[in-house]
């Protein structure tokens, strides 16, 4: 009998025993950077000639590992191995399933520091976000192993007299889960334990800049006891792997999170159907966001700034959850901006292995060359008045930036920029507000600061985002408390660590038995 849920606790560093454990867990990765790494296909360790070089974007000399990459022909032979064990697997019993997940999450809250130094190495995360990163990783283990058990048994519908009706939920078959690099953990596990505890087979495709962590992951299902076949790793490179899973006519279900761009293109290619495939591919994706932090004349100015600089630079801006824009009440716009450049510039940037830094490096060239780009745009829409700054000599670093007075149809407050930007826009009143904060194509996250209870319920229903939260910060989605996915461009809704998400990767059936 399973406890009930409850989200694990984040560590304390300010307590001197976890960060002497912590700097023991990185003297721990340091010791085994460089090593190489297998695709896994059908539990069998394949070695392949090309590499995935996976680098520190603090140190970008720094080798974190070396990972085998799949190629076409390694994917259809992956693709065959998950559809050969997924006629086993998915007659496991619910409960068995749902252990595994227990097991591989009480593994890694054993080695909770070493993962988190992983992260710290091969994501570029800081200490405090890469305990959080471990801790949503076990989290969505433990909740969906829960989950699982509790609609094993489907759910009560009617029978009529002399009739017996159920109505059950069944898997649904070889899942291809492709996932991001701002959360290399928890994204990744969380996407690949939701299929296979709901008994369908997995091929995994991490981003190509963290798949160590990808694979470590691995290796923790199959210590938990996971069957061969049933995960399969297998990165590789976008266009033509990632292309040729979502294609593949024995692919049932594709689950995703990433950019737009990738995004919709990956839901329209699904949506063919490719000759032998006799059903139609459930996907389910989840795209980034524009995410607006909304501060009303009557709200407490201090939190305002708080949230704002919390939203805009955790982990360097790199979630899509990010406030990267803030909508301000005219009345309060010059204190708020005021406190929030305050805020800003007392932020570190460095290396986060020293855990002396706020933010980390920006994952890699691209991500850099990108962000500071939309910096130069920046300088043209708005009133730069912190930050705009970025050194790549050795990492990819970049200041916390703020512009000022951005028109709301600027390109700093519509496109996402996955970086640690933030852009101010003034409203003239509440209604206003919520206008500009409903602009964009996207609906992901939101926040709004305000004492003013019918302001409250107004938001509920006019900001138009899947997550809203109010006097706080638009980003740390908890599992089990606070289920995520966006509307509009920001993805499916899929409501990722919450109640109905698992019957995403199922299909519901009826039987009924006359006597």
């Amino acid at each position: 009998m399973l406890t009930p849920y409850k989200h694990e606790p984040f560590t304390d560093f300010t307590v001197e025993e976890n960060r002497i454990d912590f700097e023991a867990a990185l003297r721990q990765v340091e010791g085994e950077l460089g090593k190489e790494y297998s695709l896994v296909i059908g539990g069998e360790r394949v070695s392949t000639e090309e590499k995935i070089v996976s680098y520190n974007p603090s140190n970008k000399e720094e080798i974190i590992g070396i990972v085998s990459k799949a190629n076409q022909d390694l994917a259809e032979k992956a693709i065959q191995e998950a559809n050969n064990a997924f006629q086993t697997w998915r007659k496991a019993n619910p409960e068995e399933r749902a252990n595994i997940l227990i097991r591989a999450a009480a593994i890694v809250r054993r080695r909770k520091h070493e993962f988190s130094a992983w992260l710290v190495k091969e994501g570029g995360k800081p200490w405090k976000e890469a305990d959080a990163d471990t801790a949503e990783a076990i989290d969505f283990m433990e909740y969906y192993a829960r989950q699982m058990v509790e609609i094993k048994n489907g759910k009560s519908i009617n029978s009529r007299e002399g009739e017996l009706n159920q109505y059950m939920y069944t898997p649904i078959g070889v899942t291809v889960t492709i996932s991001p690099w701002n959360f290399a953990f928890a994204i990744m596990a969380g996407t690949t334990v939701a299929p296979i505890v709901t008994g369908n087979t997995v091929l995994l495709k991490p981003a190509s800049t963290t798949p160590v962590v990808a694979a470590k992951f691995v290796e923790v299902l199959e210590e938990a006891g996971l069957p061969k076949g049933v995960v399969n790793f297998v990165p590789g490179n976008g266009a033509e792997v990632g292309d040729y899973l979502v294609d593949h006519p024995k692919t049932s279900l594709i689950t995703f999170t990433g950019s737009r761009d990738v995004g919709t293109r990956l839901y329209e290619r699904a949506a063919v159907v490719q000759s032998g495939q006799n059903h139609l591919k459930r996907v389910i994706v989840e795209m980034g966001g524009k995410d607006t932090v909304v501060v009303d004349s009557e709200a407490d100015l201090d939190l305002a700034a708080q949230s704002i600089v919390i939203s805009a630079f955790g982990f360097s801006g790199q979630k899509c959850s990010a406030g990267s824009r803030a909508v301000i009440h005219e009345d309060v716009y010059d204190e708020v901006l005021e406190k929030a450049i305050k805020l800003t510039q007392e932020l570190s940037v460095g290396d986060p292995t020293t855990n002396e830094h706020y933010m980390g490096p920006v994952i890699d060239q691209k991500a850099f060359d990108k962000i500071m780009s939309y910096i130069e745009i920046g300088k043209d829409e708005g009133r730069l008045v912190a930050g705009g700054e970025g050194d790549n000599s050795i990492g990819y670093f970049i200041q916390p930036t703020i512009f000022a007075d951005v028109d709301p149809q600027a390109r700093l407050m519509q496109e996402e920029i996955f970086g640690p930007v933030v852009a101010f826009s003034k409203a003239k009143d509440f209604d206003h507000a919520l206008e500009i904060a409903n602009n964009t194509e996207y609906g992901l996250t939101g926040a709004v600061i305000t004492k003013n209870r019918e302001r409250i319920e107004q938001a509920k229903q006019d900001f138009h985002v899947g997550n809203l939260y109010f006097n706080r910060n638009c980003t740390g989605a908890i599992v089990g408390y606070h289920p995520f996915g966006g509307f509009k461009m920001s993805g499916t809704d899929s409501k990722a660590g919450g109640p109905d998400y698992l019957t995403l990767h199922m299909q519901a059936k009826t039987v009924s038995e006359m006597f």
